[in-house]
């Protein structure tokens, strides 16, 4: 947990959160606190659970340093990490898959943008909604865009989607109750994500069978495209019109008290302990062929 991204304190939170969950659960716990971009793991671990947010954490870096030590590890491996935490990337992979995002583009410092507003502008590369803004008058542009760009070179900018904000949790391949975020002028930034009592959460969401199952089938597509394997998050527009679109996929969603993984596994009967436990049982070393992975069980005393 921690790091050296700009998600650290929403990552020790998480941590502290996972750990405590673990500790419950039966498992002997050690904290390891990132705090560069190197990785120590204390003797005697047999498995880690990965609590890190953003850079070096969720773009594969720290998979890959697990991979080489030979610990298994929670969530998914490098390459689906990296697929998953590079917007345009996942983006593209959505496009040649046929799941339907917003129109985008892909800006760098000194481009000119094309879409009309209403836009929103997020670095390419980030988490917890961290230097995304929405625009809705030219006054706001460059700023807004300038923000972007001071946590990354590459920015993403989509057509705003009106309508409701939607995230389905994935565990173990399988879906999560729908969750519905009521955000404060239907923007779920970073303030709104984790200062508690500003966001109205419907769990699970008001919605019809036919849109629920939808919305489900559409995030295990999701997972199953990028690779991912144990757990995430994936989260959806729908306009006005019924149209539903996917916006990302988190691969090491929040652990805190207004997260949403867990709000959804506790709708499903799944405490947080136990949660975390499952988790933990899916452990693993990412193999060079997807169809080797043998999910690692470790015994709680």
């Amino acid at each position: 947990m921690g790091g050296p991204s700009a998600e650290r304190e929403v990552s020790l939170h998480s941590g502290r959160a996972v750990a405590a969950g673990l500790t419950t659960a039966g498992y002997t716990v050690v904290d390891v606190d990132v705090q560069n971009h190197s990785l120590q793991i204390p003797a005697g671990v047999e498995a880690v659970f990965i609590a890190l947010h953003g850079e070096f954490g969720e773009d594969g870096a720290v998979q890959e340093i697990l991979d080489g030590k030979g610990i298994p590890y929670t969530g998914s491996g490098p390459g689906s990490s990296r697929l998953s935490f590079d917007k345009v990337a996942s983006k593209r992979r959505f496009e040649e898959h046929g799941i339907p995002t917003p129109c985008y583009e892909v800006l760098h410092p000194g481009d000119g943008r094309e879409l009309p507003l209403p836009v929103v502008v997020k670095p390419a590369r980030q988490g917890s909604s961290i230097g995304l803004r929405r625009v809705l008058r030219e006054a706001d542009w460059a700023e807004a865009l300038q923000e972007a760009l001071s946590y990354d070179e590459e920015v993403v900018v989509e057509a705003y989607i009106a309508g409701r904000e939607l995230t389905v949790g994935v565990l173990d391949g399988r879906p999560l109750p729908v969750i519905e975020i009521a955000a404060p002028q239907t923007l779920y930034d970073y303030r709104a994500k984790y200062t508690s009592g500003v966001c109205e959460y419907r769990v699970p969401a008001l919605i019809d069978d036919a849109l629920r199952e939808t919305l489900q089938a559409a995030g295990t597509r999701v997972y199953d495209v990028l690779g991912c394997r144990g757990f995430g998050r994936v989260d959806f527009r729908l306009s006005p019109e019924g149209e539903v679109f996917v916006l990302e996929m988190n691969t090491i969603p929040g652990f805190t008290e207004t997260s949403l993984l867990p709000k959804a596994a506790a709708a499903a009967g799944i405490p947080f302990p136990e949660l975390c436990s499952r988790i933990m049982d899916l452990a693993a070393v990412s193999p060079t062929d997807p169809a080797d992975l043998t999910p690692l069980t470790i015994s709680a005393p």
